[in-house]
């Protein structure tokens, strides 16, 4: 993948992205699920303990500047580790981006499409991101910075667009269903944090590797925030968010916005921005991809592996028979996949430093 380096600013907003699936799909709904009325002090907790992991990771990088996760694994083991490593993280981006995609165009065929066939929902995208991917990354970062304060002010008007709908007695019992389930159980959410993964590959892509640091705490800091506010507006909304399947409930909370009778019906535009911002998202998590195989394969171009990887999500995609098993990817398996992959990544540099201090 021939890619200009990144500016801190792009690399924050890239990491960002990939909260784009928690802003049109039900990850949200799921952590309401879990957590009931403690939800945000389980968030605020979480994000805390993300920002201790992300410093974590900062330090644990810091021997080894200019590097990914890849030559990290090199190091620790040789070319078979660095090509386990890297097929783990391969399958990691392809399945949760097959699967939100699959999960995203339902919602798109219930909104809009309900007549039209899903096969040919899920090809327009995957059409669109085989278009960006001829224009080169560095287009979707661009596009990226550009769309994703856009996705910011959609998330803010939500909530600020929705006060008068609010009841905000909903946040009790303070503590939802007890210590544990907010304290302990929730600390599955740790795996909502999901653009801590890309973090591992990061390294070598910044135009100032001092300031990895700081993409990583703000990163975090700011997917805390946003997590939040998605979060807020769904339990101050509607408490029926708790139990119910909906699909895309942030879409659905879109239609009570009103700033008077003239701006009215402000859900078609969000979910326009959300989409690109999906787009986005799609692109960043291919490319990632691409550029592991091609380390994993010494090759010198890749562009057309990229095409490879659609072709794989598009068969993904196909594969759940029903929006039920969607949900239990989402509800089950997404977050302890994450938590597993954020784990794995500090396992690998803690060996690494380990062999660093041993001198071997």
């Amino acid at each position: 993948m021939s890619t200009s380096k990144l500016g801190t600013f792009e690399a924050i907003l890239l990491v960002l992205s990939i909260l784009a699936p928690f802003t049109v799909i039900s990850l949200s709904r799921t952590m309401i699920n879990e957590t009931k009325s403690s939800v945000l002090i389980n968030i605020i907790y979480i994000t805390i303990i993300c920002l201790v992991i992300a410093f974590l990771i900062y330090k644990l990088f810091k021997k080894f500047p200019g590097l990914d996760i890849l030559d990290i694994s090199q190091y620790v083991g040789g070319n078979v580790f660095k090509n386990i490593i890297g097929f783990i993280f391969i399958f990691y981006f392809i399945i949760t981006s097959s699967i939100f995609l699959r999960s995203f165009c339902e919602g798109l065929k219930v909104v809009y499409f309900p007549y039209t066939d899903i096969v040919y929902v899920i090809l327009l995208f995957i059409i669109a991101i085989a278009v960006t991917n001829t224009l080169g990354f560095n287009s979707t970062i661009r596009t990226t910075s550009i769309i994703f304060p856009f996705l910011i002010v959609s998330i803010i008007l939500l909530f600020v667009g929705n006060l008068n709908n609010f009841s905000f007695y909903r946040i009790f019992p303070i503590q939802g269903d007890g210590f544990e389930n907010t304290f302990l159980l929730g600390l599955t959410n740790i795996g909502c944090f999901a653009g801590i993964t890309y973090l591992y590959f990061l390294p070598p892509l910044l135009k100032e590797p001092k300031k990895f640091k700081y993409v990583s705490i703000l990163s975090v800091l700011l997917s805390g925030l946003f997590i939040i506010m998605c979060v807020a507006t769904l339990l101050f909304m509607f408490s029926i968010y708790i139990s119910t399947d909906e699909i895309m409930p942030l879409f659905s909370v879109s239609r009570y916005i009103e700033f008077g009778s003239f701006f009215q019906r402000f859900e078609s535009l969000f979910l326009l921005i959300w989409t690109i911002s999906f787009c986005c998202y799609l692109s960043i998590s291919c490319k990632f991809s691409t550029q592991i195989l091609k380390k994993i394969f010494n090759l010198k171009d890749s562009s057309q592996l990229i095409y490879i990887l659609l072709i794989l999500t598009f068969a993904i995609a196909l594969l759940p028979k029903n929006y039920s098993i969607i949900n239990y990817f989402e509800t089950n398996i997404y977050r302890y996949l994450s938590l597993a992959l954020i784990f794995l990544g500090i396992f690998v540099l803690v060996l690494s430093n380990l062999k660093k201090k041993a001198g071997g």
